[in-house]
């Protein structure tokens, strides 16, 4: 098999002719500074990974009023964004101002050598929600721009994107939008002081990613990753899932389904309370079947048996101890425990629990190495 049609063959719960092996999103400090600053495409083919395309495109319509900004971001008249660069003793440090008719929203980002977060949540008043409902512009997908990727990609792996989150920092799943808008402290309380707000948001937010669904058909996507980690029950209850995390995400799946598109739910964090709400949802497949090791709480073996046969499982390997600071027949060992616990029957593409900013190039070439020898026979997995 292509790694295309391998990965391909796991996403639809069948049998390849051996383990799919990837990695989630490779981070730019990693290839800087333990890759030569090589690209994706060159790791995947130097460790003989199979391989992601990530892909995230926008158009602007022009019908509607839109262009897009100097950074790729939908604007119009009535949602003008600039920023500019503030001094930090410490972090790379860029304040955004989104302008509209009737009041202005801020947003502070902060950025070190391993990643960027928020510094300050541009909902700072409840009613900062009616700007979105109002003025916020919907984000249509660049179809062309896609298929153009897809084409030039061919069998090499799968075209990956994501449902857009809020488009100057923003996440795929509407509560973990949310959680990037507000805060996910004040998120939660807000599910016990004023429920009612919170699915008002909620509802602003999934009708503005519908938008960017419906313009998805045609798009030659393989995946698209929807959800996020503080919709897991290391954040969150599965009483708050259940009411404010799956009654949004699962009509966007839906969606997604109705415009040919299928979507991987991404939990990096507890799962186990919640696996059977996770696949009812009616994902295509799962991801990142985080362990114990790493602070979550996946028994990988009984998630299989427990919702195996109804998605397709991604993850489940610890980056954290077996790609760094071990041995590498103490790597070929857990990608063995792995394969064994979710391989069988196949629907598993081993894939580490999320990204990693450090790891040992002799590590990752155990882990790759190993996962090719992990093949499928009639007599099932071996």
């Amino acid at each position: 098999m292509t790694s295309r049609q391998r990965l391909l063959t796991a996403l639809e719960r069948g049998v390849p002719d051996r383990l799919p092996v990837t990695t989630h999103h490779l981070m730019r400090y990693f290839l800087d500074t333990y890759m030569g600053g090589m690209s994706e495409i060159e790791f995947f083919d130097r460790f003989g990974l199979d391989a992601i395309r990530w892909v995230f495109t926008t158009a602007a319509d022009p019908a509607q009023g839109q262009r897009l900004d100097a950074e790729g971001r939908t604007v119009t008249d009535a949602w003008r964004i600039t920023w500019e660069d503030v001094p930090h003793p410490q972090y790379a440090t860029r304040r955004y101002t989104i302008e509209t008719p009737k009041g202005a929203l801020t947003m502070v980002l902060q950025s070190n050598p391993y990643t960027t977060w928020v510094a300050e949540r541009p909902i700072k008043q409840k009613r900062d929600i009616d700007l979105l409902a109002e003025f916020m512009p919907p984000v249509f997908c660049d179809v062309e721009a896609v298929n153009r990727e897809a084409e030039a990609f061919g069998e090499r792996g799968i075209v990956r994107g994501a449902i857009p989150g809020f488009q100057i920092f923003g996440q795929p799943g509407c509560w973990q939008d949310a959680a990037c808008l507000v805060g996910i402290e004040e998120l939660i309380m807000a599910t016990f002081d004023d429920p009612g707000w919170v699915h008002e948001l909620l509802r602003i937010l999934q009708q503005w990613k519908a938008a960017y669904i419906r313009s998805l058909k045609g798009a030659r996507y393989d995946l698209l990753e929807l959800g996020g980690g503080d919709a897991s029950t290391t954040v969150i209850s599965p009483k708050i899932f259940a009411k404010f995390v799956a009654p949004y995400d699962s009509e966007l799946i839906a969606l997604a389904h109705q415009v040919g598109q299928r979507i991987v739910y991404h939990t990096c964090g507890g799962m186990m309370p919640i696996l059977e709400a996770l696949a009812d949802m009616g994902p295509d497949a799962m991801e990142t079947f985080t362990p114990p090791a790493m602070g979550a709480d996946v028994d990988l073996a009984e998630a299989k048996r427990r919702i195996g046969a109804r998605v397709c499982m991604i993850g489940g390997f610890d980056q954290a101890h077996h790609l760094w600071g071990c041995t590498p027949e103490e790597t070929r060992a857990a990608v063995r425990r792995c394969f064994e616990a979710a391989g069988g029957g196949g629907g598993y593409i081993l894939c580490p629990s999320d990204h990693f900013f450090d790891a040992d190039p002799a590590l990752i070439h155990a882990f790759a190495d190993e996962a090719r020898r992990c093949v499928y026979s009639d007599r099932g997995s071996r």
